[in-house]
């Protein structure tokens, strides 16, 4: 190992090599903070100084596993003292912004919220945006198939990505840095990378899809009386406003009044006795028109009763105020802690009766035990957070089991938005087949045939 960091320390700087307490004085994560257990990390400045470390660590069998902005869920980011942390954390370049054909190129290290700033400077958007937009990186963004609060308008992730540069687990380089939107030439190879959460290659840089700007946004907190309402509300605004709808963020009672009434963190802007919540995100260009077409949408929502009570947010904090209940994180911790949490999807028909039955399952084993529901039900993504007093790893189990077994029936995934890591992996046939598994192993020991990229992630086996 002293051989093999000497001979990387020449390609990226000594400084730039990290060992002992600077190693472990950084969190794994930012949920746990538990410390990080590399033997060292790895800060390389660019694809060239990524690929020479990455055929020096081919050349010595060594494993690596890739940080980014460290705001997972799934324990995609551990790393053992026999492996090497490779940190994006000095790639955060944005290379080029092009207005005309609307794209942005970057760097992977950079994170969301600097490249959303950088589209918003030349009049453009980009179309991503999740809660961790401050601290989650684009390769992150890119590895995890991330989707987000806008996915009903914008898809996920794999639609904002036009091309990227990715480094194999032997140094080698693909560059498949396309700027078109159409391009038919042959198998699509980025999206091998997309969601793959760094178990094929190391993505590098990347050109990303921008869109139109929305200036003129709509944001309202509703009350509903039934999921039925729910969703009957979803199909509703979907119609009235048609493709400016861009978030629909369901929220249970138990997650309103957890961060509402019961934990006094943020006041309650509607009565806290509904059993369905939800905010609303509509996004246009004309102030004026749009403002009039998403009050009408909500008015006539009133009079069909799919909606209790409603409260329009009149500027941009009392807009944030409202999602603040809704990605308010820290206080699903400070509630629930010790937290399980979960990130599902299934088809909505099926969410209020698979929500019941996992409350069921958990108040059976656990009297005391809280489940907190809420998720982008436009989507079909359910988060679920849980806690039952324990965290032991017997206890942990049980309560998977709880949450997951129901979804192989229902067609369900086990991840929507958050991966697969070392947390769901042993979970992963309820949503793969036995044949789509074999399938994965075959890419996997192709491309990392020594199993030295994220081993263990996703798939059992370091090589496939």
């Amino acid at each position: 190992m002293d051989a093999l960091l000497e001979e990387i320390a020449a390609i990226v700087g000594d400084t730039h090599v990290l060992t002992g307490e600077a190693v472990t004085a950084r969190a794994v994560d930012w949920m746990t903070g538990a410390p990080c257990q590399a033997a060292a990390i790895v800060r390389p400045a660019d694809t060239a100084e990524l690929a020479a470390v990455m055929r020096a660590c081919h050349a010595a069998h060594q494993p690596v596993v890739t940080h980014g902005g460290l705001t997972g869920l799934v324990h995609g980011a551990e790393a053992g003292s026999d492996e090497l942390v490779i940190s994006l954390e000095r790639m955060t370049a944005i290379e080029a912004l092009d207005p005309v054909g609307a794209t942005l190129t970057v760097q992977a290290g950079a994170p969301l919220q600097r490249v959303q700033e950088a589209a918003e400077q030349v009049g453009l958007q980009f179309a991503l945006d999740l809660g961790a937009r401050g601290s989650c990186t684009i390769g992150g963004n890119i590895a995890t198939n991330a989707g987000g609060i806008r996915v009903i308008r914008y898809g996920m992730m794999r639609q904002q990505v036009l091309g990227l540069e990715a480094v194999l687990a032997d140094g080698s380089v693909v560059s498949s840095m396309s700027h078109m939107l159409k391009n038919n030439a042959g198998y699509d190879l980025k999206q091998l990378f997309i969601g793959s959460e760094g178990t094929l290659g190391i993505v590098t840089r990347a050109v990303l899809r921008l869109h139109p700007p929305t200036t003129a946004v709509q944001t309202a907190m509703v009350a509903c009386p039934s999921f039925a309402a729910l969703t009957a509300l979803l199909g509703h605004l979907g119609r009235s406003l048609g493709g400016s709808l861009a978030a629909f963020e369901a929220m249970w009672q138990s997650h309103f009044r957890l961060l509402t009434v019961d934990s006094d963190r943020h006041a309650p802007p509607l009565a806290p006795d509904a059993p369905y919540y939800a905010i609303v995100e509509s996004l246009g260009s004309d102030p004026d028109s749009h403002a009039a077409q998403f009050a009408h949408a909500l008015e006539t929502a009133l009079e069909q009763e799919l909606i209790s009570d409603a409260v329009l947010a009149q500027s941009d904090s009392q807009r944030q105020g409202l999602w603040a209940i809704r990605e308010d994180i820290e206080g699903l911790i400070q509630g629930l802690a010790p937290l399980f949490t979960f990130d599902v999807s299934l088809p909505i028909a099926a969410m209020e009766g698979y929500v019941d039955r996992v409350e069921a399952a958990i108040r059976r084993d656990w009297p005391e035990g809280r489940v907190v529901t809420f998720g982008h039900l436009g989507d079909g993504n359910l988060h679920l957070s849980v806690g039952v007093g324990s965290d032991a790893p017997a206890t942990r189990r049980a309560v998977e089991q709880h949450v997951y077994s129901p979804l192989a029936e229902l067609g369900g995934s086990i991840s929507a938005e958050h991966g697969v890591g070392i947390e769901k992996r042993d979970y992963l046939p309820l949503s793969r087949t036995r044949e789509e598994l074999a399938l994965m192993r075959t890419l996997k020991h192709a491309m990392d045939p020594l199993g030295l990229l994220n081993r263990y992630k996703v798939l059992m086996d370091a090589s496939g």
